[in-house]
């Protein structure tokens, strides 16, 4: 019988990648989400019913038993950027991960992969890295054997961080950054799904792996990258930590007084805390090379998606090229 992987937050950014890489491999793949009416997007990754989402809240013991039934492996993509209602931190990163494991090694799954994140840390200034620490001390109590990846910021067509600065390039002349000196180590999205998939097939062992691409840079040079794909002249910014704290104290602010209407996330006091930290990969750590996996450079990709934010979208090159012809 064909094998089945049961893919928490199988229908977001990384998790997508998973599960077209799975259904290649011939599993069947379970997306376990939110919102399935809103993730049929996965369904044409396979052959008709080859992957199916369907409902889970991982806040819940009986909704990731039944989303987990008959799974032969278990990967959890599941986390948060900022908190919003019952989706806390805690809540989804520490407890919904624990859960995941608990009910897996009840269940009697094979193969455990989590999606964690570098800079998971137990005495962090930062709950997102505490949140996540946690997470991992609960997977590794209830199931030893469970593969880890802590991957850097992650990029690609659909990724939140660089489309959020081509964005920002678009409609700025100016560009505020906060922590433009944090080193970062950008890791295509596609090269963690390999990663996981590995996991799942048992071709990695049980502990953790720090994913990182092959260059590292500071936010204000991975800025600079973004300005040169958008072909646009900006001036950047790098703004202190205390404004960076004050900014978003007052989102902060905002988002208490209108009840939660308008919610925080362009920058939270969280995420200035986070970004004091250098996101890279810890010397003597296992990672890609333990893997057999040769990562892809941020250059390999970011202008493939990066178009959109042209003054002249895909045409930008067009123009470009008539401009010279006129100076002929």
């Amino acid at each position: 019988m064909t094998k089945l992987v049961t893919i928490y937050g199988g229908a977001g950014f990384v998790g997508r990648y998973i599960a077209r890489r799975m259904a290649k491999e011939g599993w069947r793949v379970r997306v376990a989400v939110r919102r399935p009416n809103e993730s049929l997007h996965v369904k044409p990754y396979g052959a008709v019913g080859q992957v199916e989402p369907v409902f889970c809240n991982i806040r819940d013991d009986a909704s990731v038993r039944a989303a987990m039934a008959g799974a032969d492996a278990v990967v959890n993509c599941v986390g948060v950027l900022t908190e919003r209602g019952k989706n806390s931190f805690a809540a989804v990163q520490a407890e919904g991960a624990g859960r995941i494991a608990r009910i897996a090694a009840e269940e009697g799954v094979g193969q455990l992969v989590h999606l964690s994140a570098i800079g998971a840390d137990a005495n962090a200034a930062s709950e997102y890295a505490r949140t996540k620490a946690e997470g991992e001390a609960k997977i590794l109590a209830a199931f030893p054997s469970a593969v880890i990846l802590r991957p850097s910021v992650i990029f690609g067509t659909e990724d939140g961080f660089f489309n959020r600065f081509g964005k920002m390039a678009e409609k700025n002349v100016v560009v505020p950054l906060v922590g433009g000196n944090t080193k970062f180590q950008p890791v295509y999205v596609d090269d963690v799904a390999q990663a996981a998939v590995k996991a799942v097939l048992g071709q990695a062992g049980a502990g953790i792996y720090e994913l990182g691409g092959p260059d590292v840079d500071t936010l204000k040079g991975l800025m600079g990258d973004v300005l040169k794909a958008v072909h646009r002249e900006r001036i950047v910014i790098n703004l202190p930590f205390w404004i960076g704290k004050l900014m978003a104290t007052g989102f902060g602010v905002a988002q208490a007084l209108t009840l939660g209407l308008f919610h925080n996330s362009i920058l939270t006091r969280d995420q200035v805390a986070n970004l004091k930290v250098d996101n890279v990969v810890s010397e003597g750590t296992k990672s890609f090379a333990d893997l057999g996996i040769k990562p892809t450079a941020l250059q390999a990709v970011l202008p493939d998606y990066m178009w959109v934010y042209r003054p002249s979208g895909q045409y930008d090159a067009i123009r470009e090229s008539g401009k010279q012809l006129g100076k002929t």
